[in-house]
C-alpha cells in the first residue's frame, strides 16, 4: 500500500488542525447521530457547532462528505488507517492521534474498527471523544478498550456534570460554573494544546473545556 492509495480508501488525508499537536481524522458533523440533534438545542455543547463553520464550511453539503462516511465500510479501511497513522511523518507528534476533530462514531461496527486500528498501532496513544454513549455501552458489554485508547464521553450540555459509564473517561464544558476535574488550558494558549497531552491521559477522569 502507498500513502496515496490509503488516502483514496479512507476518503482524504489525515487532518492537520492548528490546535492539535498530532494528526487526526474527521467526518462530517452533519452525520453525527447525537450531535446533529444537539446542534439544534440552545444550551447544548453542539449548538453553533464549530465543525459547520470556517474551514469546515466546505463540508456542509452532504455530497462532499457522505462518501467519506461510507468509506468506513471499505474492506481495507482499517489497514489504510493503520498505514497512515504509522506513516505520519514528522510535522506533528506521531506518538499521539485524535479521532474526529469533527464528526463522531457512526455505529458499533465503526467503533470496533477504531479499536482494531488502535491495537495495530500500539506505540500510538489514541484519544476518542464521543457523545455516542449507547454505542460505547454496547461495545463494553463484550470487550474492554485497549490501553492505548482513551475514550472520553462528552457531556451534552454546558455546565453539565459528566456522564458516568464504567471504563470511560469524560469531558465537560464550563461557562458559568467552575471546572470539574482538570481545566483545559488551551484558552490561555491561543486555543492550542502546545505541550499538553492531558486528553490522552487515562489517569485524568474528567477534563473541562472552557466555553468560547
Amino acid at each position: 500500500m502507498t500513502k496515496k492509495q490509503a488516502q483514496l480508501i479512507i476518503g482524504s488525508s489525515l487532518s492537520n488542525t492548528s490546535k492539535m499537536p498530532c494528526y487526526s481524522f474527521n467526518l462530517s458533523a452533519l452525520h453525527c447521530k447525537t450531535g446533529a440533534k444537539l446542534a439544534k438545542i440552545k444550551g447544548s455543547v453542539c449548538y453553533g457547532c464549530y465543525a459547520l463553520k470556517g474551514n469546515y464550511a466546505r463540508y456542509k453539503h452532504p455530497i462532499n462528505m457522505m462518501p467519506k462516511t461510507e468509506k468506513i465500510n471499505h474492506p481495507l479501511w482499517v489497514s489504510s488507517m493503520v498505514y497512515l497513522i504509522n506513516h505520519q511523518g514528522n510535522q506533528k507528534d506521531s506518538n499521539y492521534f485524535r479521532w474526529h476533530d469533527s464528526g463522531d462514531i457512526q455505529s458499533l461496527d465503526h467503533l470496533k474498527k477504531i479499536v482494531e486500528i488502535c491495537k495495530q498501532t500500539p506505540n500510538v496513544k489514541h484519544w476518542l471523544p464521543t457523545r455516542e454513549y449507547k454505542i460505547v455501552r454496547d461495545f463494553l458489554h463484550w470487550e474492554s478498550f485497549p490501553d492505548n485508547l482513551t475514550v472520553r464521553l462528552s457531556a451534552h450540555q454546558i455546565d453539565e456534570k459528566p456522564p458516568k459509564i464504567i471504563e470511560c473517561q469524560t469531558s465537560t464544558v464550563n461557562k458559568d460554573k467552575p471546572a470539574l476535574g482538570v481545566q483545559c488550558e488551551s484558552f490561555k494558549q491561543d486555543n492550542k494544546c502546545l505541550d499538553c497531552r492531558k486528553c490522552w491521559d487515562k489517569s485524568i477522569d474528567n477534563i473541562s473545556y472552557k466555553y468560547h
